[in-house]
């Protein structure tokens, strides 16, 4: 059992589109408070500087708008109904979202990877200040190791994990170079990043680099669990799972 993250963590909020839930939604947190989960989120940043809970890097998928999902100030972020909202959420700012948990239950926040080291120097400092306040328990986690570092500079004295998998599905970091992909496979930034946890895909938990820091003590969360099966076959190499799609015991 992991004590980061004693009970099971809802991917993006207990979502469910076929009942107007959608993923990163108010609606959707609201949902995962009410049976006790714990909550996984994703933080953007606006283009005059607002870091707000959204997943993609293009509003297409989830709104009616197109485009950079930081190409928008915070103002038009805010009128983005999203697609197939039975409640006409929007897209939270993140202090919104942490007064909506108020510390009800552990959080899991990732930080989504920016353009530019201008970016990532924004979003940590605007998500760090907005964390000053807040009392309830959290790490912070995310797949560029620069965003960790900055963090660390930011202050942040809360867990820090990493995201990772195998670097094996070509259409997912095209951007990346072969190397990238090699150090980042095998965590060689860790005397850079010295992450506290490891979120991995639940299909690379063999990766040797995963295996290595958790026979060590390290803590694995495993994404993205979508069945009971799924959950039972991660136990070997994770201590928690991040699920959606189905509804997991909380022991």
């Amino acid at each position: 059992m992991s004590t980061l993250f004693p009970r099971p963590i809802a991917h993006r909020g207990l979502h469910d589109r076929s009942k107007g839930v959608i993923e990163n939604s108010r609606s959707a947190f609201a949902a995962a408070l009410e049976q006790g989960y714990a909550i996984e989120c994703d933080v953007q940043l606006s283009s005059d500087g607002v870091p707000f809970i959204f997943h993609d890097d293009e509003f297409d998928r989830l709104t009616e708008a197109t485009g950079r999902s930081d190409a928008r100030p915070i103002a038009e972020v805010k009128t983005l109904t999203l697609k197939g909202s039975s409640s006409g959420d929007v897209p939270p700012l993140f202090t919104e979202f942490l007064d909506q948990v108020g510390g009800r239950t552990q959080l899991q926040i990732e930080l989504k990877q920016q353009k530019d080291a201008a970016g990532t120097r924004a979003l940590a400092a605007t998500v760090a200040a907005a964390l000053k306040g807040y009392t309830g328990p959290y790490t912070i986690e995310s797949f560029d190791p620069n965003l960790l570092m900055a963090m660390r500079r930011e202050g942040i004295a809360a867990p820090l994990g990493i995201i990772t998998y195998g670097y094996d599905e070509p259409n997912w970091d095209p951007r990346l170079s072969g190397w990238q992909k090699f150090v980042l496979r095998h965590l060689l930034h860790w005397p850079l990043t010295r992450f506290d946890f490891i979120s991995c895909r639940n299909v690379s938990l063999y990766l040797p680099a995963v295996r290595f820091f958790r026979a060590r003590g390290m803590e694995v969360t495993a994404w993205t669990i979508t069945s009971e099966q799924a959950a039972t076959a991660s136990r070997r190499g994770a201590d928690q799972i991040v699920f959606e799609g189905f509804l997991p015991a909380i022991a």
